[in-house]
């Protein structure tokens, strides 16, 4: 853990680097408001001036970022760029050191019955699935909502088994994850977020540790769920994924956001010169 001297010289030094920020974004004629959420939708998620350090590395720098109601985000960047870190600071897998984060109306604190508030609207699919190997399919979807929401069992069961039709794999119901392919793992670790009825997902590279043949599946269950009006925050290289589905683009490098803009423009118009190296590299492939 770093000392509480270390974080506030850290804050400190972050306070001097946002008149920076600020200034750069006022030379590219664009106000740091760029990374709010579209207009006239209530907000799900507000990110107000966020810092997270793992020790001496500062790994999030200043992150603002507002998030409405049903909206899709797609956040890309290179490797270590914070992406990753910054989705798991919203339902507090990551603390953050400074700043605030408001989730469907609670403010991210020390309190644990506020981090368990939002940790039982907002649904996380990892990139590794994060199944328990030695439940059943049927049993992993059926935990949650039994033990958090206190579910009766037979309803449990009966929601369980309307999620893994919805993901197109009720069949699996009764094998073990160690079964099932990789697609399908990633499709049940969907269906059982979905039980707790989350208002907001998040997914961190949901399609990272599978074969490509396997991609596609998963990515149609994610774009079904968008269509469905389900707000969503999705780390990812999949291009094609952001252009069809999502509402903004957000490009993260070294702990910042650099760009947030609308697929078609984001993909098509690019502002940061980084923003324009890294498209080069990615859709080169």
């Amino acid at each position: 853990m770093l000392c509480r001297g270390g974080v506030i010289a850290c804050s400190t030094r972050s306070r001097r680097n946002k008149g920076v920020h600020q200034s750069m974004a006022q030379a590219r004629g664009s106000p740091m408001s760029e990374f709010g959420a579209q207009s006239g939708g209530a907000r799900a998620i507000e990110m107000v001036d966020v810092n997270k350090w793992f020790g001496e590395f500062h790994v999030l720098k200043d992150i603002n970022l507002n998030v409405a109601r049903g909206e899709r985000i797609v956040i890309c960047g290179p490797s270590g760029s914070g992406k990753s870190t910054l989705i798991r600071c919203i339902n507090r897998l990551e603390a953050h050191q400074s700043g605030r984060i408001v989730v469907d109306g609670h403010e991210l604190t020390d309190d644990l019955r506020q981090i368990d508030a939002i940790r039982s609207e907002v649904g996380m699919v990892f990139q590794s699935f994060n199944l328990f190997p030695h439940l059943s399919v049927l049993d992993n979807l059926c935990l949650a909502p039994q033990w958090v929401r206190k579910v009766p069992r037979a309803e449990a069961k009966r929601l369980a088994m309307e999620y893994l039709d919805r993901v197109r794999i009720p069949e699996q119901a009764d094998k073990f994850p160690g079964q099932l392919s990789g697609g399908q793992q990633q499709r049940v670790a969907i269906a059982r977020a979905l039980c707790m009825n989350p208002k907001i997902m998040l997914f961190d590279e949901p399609t990272s540790a599978l074969d490509p043949e396997m991609v596609k599946e998963v990515l149609d269950v994610m774009i079904e769920l968008a269509d469905q009006g389900m707000t969503m925050l999705c780390v990812t290289h999949e291009m094609g994924f952001a252009k069809a589905v999502s509402d903004r683009v957000i490009f993260m490098d070294e702990g910042e956001i650099i760009e947030a803009a609308a697929p078609s423009e984001f993909f098509t118009a690019p502002r940061s010169p980084r923003t324009k190296e890294f498209l080069a590299q990615i859709l080169a492939h």
